[in-house]
């Protein structure tokens, strides 16, 4: 990953990937979770 002097700290790129698969888990529980039981039990 090639980020600029001030944005290359560790800790700076482990907030944004903690931020990055918290967001991805919240997508793909919403779909399981809402999305799917809803397609089910409306005919498709």
């Amino acid at each position: 990953m090639n980020l600029p002097g001030k944005f290359d700290h560790p800790a700076l790129r482990t907030a944004i990937g903690t931020i990055v698969s918290y967001g991805l888990i919240l997508v793909v529980m919403t779909l399981l979770l809402f999305v799917v039981p809803f397609l089910l039990f409306s005919g498709l």
